[in-house]
């Protein structure tokens, strides 16, 4: 059956033990694989010593490194549409477990890797293809888990379960913060630079193969079981359908997917080195109120997840947008003139950032149960693999003009959310 109309309703009932089980597992899963994935770029300046050449230009060597990390966000595409395709036709739960164990497997290798020094080229070519897996692993893990949860638990608490997961993936961000500061206080940088480097990795290994054997618990998503026992999969290829009859959801969810992304990379990734670097905060100070941010934006995940199920999501993107560029461009405005006010601004900021959380709750509703991980795992990941690499280009650029260059650019996205959301809200969703 190729129709892409078919509806699969979820019964309406409260939430079960099971379905709590469901969401801990899933979100605990999703946070270490986003740990694993993350956990690079808080070594990349050792990892490029160790894996380039010595006498290599220190720019250049910099360079190569992000590339390399870059090469993951590249890979997320491809992975992601081939993964949301066999989950479309073989099952949920299988890709949902395949995605983690690909993240887990390069992650350990990359903690055992030989150096440069050991193996000449063959160094950075080898972490280069570890971090393109990676890619692909996470391209499948977003998306799958948001499809998996949205089908496991009722209606009227998809917002909630998907603002759940999406909480457990921002808190692989704060893990990954917390494991770096936590390895460079217990080690000197020269005991960095001989071995405690690798001991992130191997951890995030270990943790990821634990998520795999944990994930063996999980079922197959009610939704998907119904449309086997009916033999209404998909009999062409998903994305061909998605493509063909699904364009305006297609639309919506990349720019709400241009959105969570800049929300993230500017106001949590960018923000602690825009600190250091052009306000002075030393890196103590400025990695402790991202960490409060961090925390705030896992709250403000759930939190919009559930008020997205009570009000709708149009509303949540209007407010919500309209509250992270007021408290964004206040917290900017302010560091000049009142330093003091950095915590409780950056902490409203990423309170306000968590209005992401209802992102998946638009997209799992966009797209009908028989394309609807190819359809969610398309828009997202093509959107992430441009927006998430344009944004740092663009912000740097802007800073070169106005201290102020990240507020502008969430401002100018925050409006796109506000249009979004005022979208929805016409349309009752």
């Amino acid at each position: 059956m190729t129709t892409a109309s078919t509806h699969i309703a979820q019964p309406s009932r409260p939430l079960t033990r099971n379905d709590y089980k469901t969401l801990s597992l899933s979100a605990l899963g999703g946070a270490l694989e986003f740990y694993d994935f993350i956990i690079f770029v808080f070594f990349a300046a050792v990892v490029g010593k160790l894996f380039f050449p010595a006498d290599m230009p220190e720019w250049l060597r910099l360079m190569q490194t992000f590339g390399i990390f870059a090469a993951g966000y590249l890979a997320r595409p491809l992975g992601g549409i081939v993964m949301a395709h066999f989950g479309d036709l073989l099952g949920r739960k299988k890709m949902f477990t395949l995605s983690i164990f690909l993240m887990a497997v390069p992650t350990l290798i990359m903690g055992l890797l030989p150096t440069y020094a050991q193996i000449g080229i063959w160094a950075p070519i080898l972490l280069l293809l570890m971090r393109v897996i990676q890619g692909a692993a996470i391209g499948g893990e977003v998306p799958g888990a948001w499809v998996f949860v949205a089908e496991h638990v009722p209606e009227r608490k998809i917002g909630f379960a998907c603002g759940t997961l999406t909480s457990g993936l921002t808190a692989g961000i704060l893990l990954g913060s917390l494991v770096a500061t936590l390895v460079n206080s217990l080690y000197t940088p020269l005991e960095v630079a001989d071995y405690a480097w690798r001991i992130p990795f191997l951890l995030g290994g270990v943790f990821g193969l634990f998520s795999v054997y944990l994930r063996r618990w999980l079922h197959e998503t009610p939704v998907f079981a119904e449309l086997q026992l009916r033999k209404a999969l998909s009999d062409g290829i998903p994305l061909g359908a998605v493509l063909r009859d699904h364009r305006g959801a297609v639309l919506v969810s990349m720019l709400l997917t241009w959105l969570l992304s800049a929300a993230v990379v500017v106001v949590i990734l960018m923000t602690p080195t825009v600190l250091q670097t052009v306000f002075h905060f030393s890196p103590t100070v400025s990695l402790k109120a991202n960490s409060l941010a961090t925390v705030c934006l896992t709250l403000g995940c759930i939190l919009s997840g559930a008020l997205a199920d009570r009000f709708g999501a149009g509303r949540v993107f209007v407010f919500g947008s309209l509250a992270l560029m007021a408290t964004f461009w206040s917290f900017y405005g302010s560091l000049p003139t009142h330093p003091d006010w950095l915590f409780p601004l950056y902490a409203l900021s990423g309170l306000f950032v968590g209005t992401i959380g209802a992102v998946p709750y638009v997209m799992v509703k966009a797209f009908p149960a028989v394309v609807r991980f190819s359809g969610l795992s398309f828009s997202y990941n093509l959107a992430y693999a441009i927006f998430g690499g344009l944004t740092p280009m663009v912000v740097t650029l802007l800073l070169k003009d106005s201290p102020m260059g990240p507020a502008y650019y969430v401002a100018i996205i925050c409006g796109i959310g506000v249009l979004v959301g005022g979208y929805l809200w016409v349309k009752g969703r």
